[in-house]
């Protein structure tokens, strides 16, 4: 399906921008007209992306997404490149470190609450007090979750409650930030071919698909083309939302 540059004129931060789906957000943001700020943890990865998006005026940039200081400094730092805040913001950064729940370490755990759920929040706070503070019209911001925040998963009990918590910080955010006209909603993806993907055994990876209605494992453009509707005019009547792109898994 050809963009039809639904996102022209919009600056989008995506955080988590140097690999997997959210480098496909970049590139789909991009393709539909928006300027992109690739913000990751890894320099390198974002440079990468940035190299591989349509031509236009986008920028990667480093970020530590939970640290209070490092969110900040990014938010400014796209301030001064743009002179004006982003307007669509997708939060996309995010880490596993599974164990069953019996031998997962309390280091393991508030690791991935850091980033997951703690970035989240910094994140997603940082932006909408810089569109408020500068008097925009309103914006989107669209934080990825998991189909595992819903149902759980062995082996993921800090995964798992890192999602519900970006799922119930987004609704709560939705209900907070629409006076402002900014909208806040979650994407929840099911099995996603991803980096996180690529370390578990094919023979697991036909097991999951067999689980999935339609048949096979997503794809990150899968979960890039309902972000670029969520950023988009079109969802301009969504917020609150949780959106499964599962492929149908758990109905």
């Amino acid at each position: 399906m050809a963009a039809h540059l639904r996102l022209r004129g919009t600056l989008a931060l995506v955080t988590g921008g140097g690999s997997g789906i959210g480098r496909a957000i970049c590139a789909r943001f991009a393709r539909e007209g928006a300027q992109v700020a690739i913000a990751d943890c890894d320099e390198a990865g974002a440079a990468q992306t940035l190299q591989g998006l349509q031509a236009g005026d986008h920028q990667a940039l480093r970020v530590d997404v939970g640290c209070a200081k490092s969110v900040a400094d990014l938010v400014a730092q796209i301030q001064a490149r743009f002179s004006r805040p982003a307007n669509v913001c997708v939060n996309c950064a995010g880490i596993t470190m599974d164990e069953f729940l019996l031998k997962q370490t309390e280091e393991a755990f508030d690791a991935v609450l850091r980033v997951n759920l703690k970035g989240t929040f910094l994140v997603t706070q940082a932006v909408a007090k810089a569109l408020v503070a500068s008097g925009a019209s309103g914006g989107s911001i669209i934080n990825l979750g998991s189909i595992v925040g819903k149902v759980g998963n062995l082996g993921q009990v800090n995964y798992s409650a890192s999602k519900a918590g970006v799922e119930a910080l987004s609704k709560t955010a939705a209900k907070e930030l629409a006076r402002y006209g900014i909208r806040c909603n979650t994407v929840l993806p099911g099995f996603i071919r991803s980096p996180m993907t690529d370390k578990v055994p094919q023979k697991v990876l036909d097991k999951f698909a067999a689980m999935v209605p339609l048949g096979r494992l997503g794809e990150p453009e899968d979960v890039a083309e309902v972000c670029a509707f969520l950023a988009s005019d079109d969802s301009r009547y969504i917020t609150g939302a949780s959106l499964e792109v599962t492929g149908g898994l758990f109905i």
